[in-house]
């Protein structure tokens, strides 16, 4: 029986690469020269702290870190930003927080748009995967369609596609 799988996944190799740009791109940039900006990336937590002066610095970063992230093919909703919090030295950190796997509220809502399609396909939840399968491709295709145009506020991925 032909089925896929619905996934949610961060390159974390892509990430890592997004993330030392803009470093890089920190340490040359005119309005950042003398400040004590840092941008670090927990790999085993799936967060990256962000650590600076001002606001103002915070929101170029925010940005820095998308645009860095989009050209890297890393969709900027995996990205969720944390609210910035005082920390010590008069500094600001704000944590960002990886989209890493499908949790089971965004997996019954997947299960859910494909139900309400009416096609001949079951989906399944599966740990941090949803595996949609049915007995024509074309009822799989429309099914990649809905959800596609279902915004669930995370990115979505289609793999593992058998016939």
């Amino acid at each position: 029986m032909p089925s896929f799988d619905v996934v949610s996944r961060v390159d974390m190799q892509e990430l890592d690469n997004a993330v030392n740009q803009a470093k890089k791109e920190i340490s040359t940039r005119f309005d950042f020269r003398g400040s004590k900006t840092k941008i670090d990336l927990d790999r085993k937590e799936n967060k990256i702290v962000v650590l600076t002066e001002d606001d103002m610095k915070l929101r170029a970063i925010r940005d820095l870190l998308l645009s860095k992230a989009v050209r890297r093919s890393i969709d900027p909703k995996a990205l969720v930003f944390g609210n910035p919090e005082r920390a010590a030295g008069d500094m600001l950190r704000q944590t960002v927080t990886v989209t890493n796997g499908i949790d089971t509220d965004t997996a019954r809502r997947v299960v859910k748009v494909v139900k309400d399609t009416g096609l001949k396909v079951q989906a399944a939840i599966q740990g941090d995967e949803v595996r949609v399968s049915g007995k024509q491709r074309d009822d799989l295709q429309a099914a990649i369609a809905a959800l596609k145009a279902a915004d669930l506020g995370i990115p979505l991925q289609f793999v593992n596609y058998r016939e």
